[in-house]
């Protein structure tokens, strides 16, 4: 299975090493533990905006607001928290992950480069308005849609090496020898893209980017949702994954999958 099946299967595998890190790649991927997080409900926020209304800022802050108030124990940053009990929902400055973790979807929509990366921008910029969010965001959402459409790792490297200025010459096996709890897109998103790069299938971008130590569930996530274009996620992984949602959020992955995955 190929899709945003990847985002959510990163998450709740990384769900429980996020206060419990490790720098191993070798664990089970699946605990009593293992749940969904901030990373799939949102994720699937941003899935239903696109499935609703793709052009409409004000339908895309509602689908947050209600699946962020359905999950309110789910996981979120402080100011985020804020935002969802706010009336006025401006976005608040956030430089944080957030913006990467939930984009996924827009990469599966867009039409083109540009269509994607405009997509990703919105998304974010509701709540994560910093350069470094936005930035964060679409990076993500590039190499995802560049895997779709056929682009193999080093062009996809070239490509955010280039747009966005990410170093992704270094090795994880450095990485993880420094590496921390580490939330803002600047030191998390260009992780996670090595962690896709150095992998050779799905589940190993997901052992690679827990193995890091850091914000294991949204750095699980957002390696999966690259690596979930390049290669299947395997049933049992995508199986385990799937029966962990509850009936809201499985219906909004099953409708979404059916039209565009």
């Amino acid at each position: 299975m190929k899709g945003i099946i990847g985002v959510i299967a990163g998450d709740i595998i990384g769900s429980s090493r996020e206060f419990n890190p490790i720098k191993t790649k070798d664990f089970k991927l699946f605990n009593e533990y293992s749940r969904f997080t901030d990373d799939t409900v949102m994720t699937l926020a941003i899935a239903s905006w696109l499935l609703k209304n793709k052009d409409s800022k004000d339908v895309l802050i509602s689908e947050i607001k209600h699946f962020g108030n359905l999950y309110p124990y789910a996981g979120y940053g402080r100011m985020f928290k804020q935002w969802l009990r706010d009336e006025d929902s401006k976005p608040y400055g956030s430089w944080a992950n957030g913006s990467a973790m939930r984009v996924a979807p827009v990469a599966w929509v867009g039409e083109s480069l540009n269509e994607v990366q405009k997509l990703a921008e919105i998304s974010a910029c509701v709540t994560h308005n910093h350069v470094e969010a936005i930035k964060g965001a679409k990076a993500t959402a590039d190499a995802i849609y560049l895997a779709r459409i056929g682009f193999n790792k080093d062009e996809i490297k070239e490509h955010i090496e280039n747009e966005y200025e990410y170093d992704l010459s270094r090795k994880l096996s450095d990485i993880r020898n420094y590496y921390d709890f580490e939330i803002s897109c600047e030191k998390s998103v260009p992780e996670a893209i090595i962690c896709f790069l150095e992998a050779c299938d799905y589940e190993d971008a997901i052992r690679n980017a827990v193995s890091l130590g850091g914000d294991a569930d949204t750095q699980a996530a957002i390696a999966g949702g690259i690596a979930s274009v390049y290669w299947d996620v395997n049933a049992k992984i995508a199986a385990q994954s799937i029966a962990r949602l509850d009936t809201n959020l499985l219906e909004v992955f099953i409708h979404f999958h059916e039209l565009y995955e």
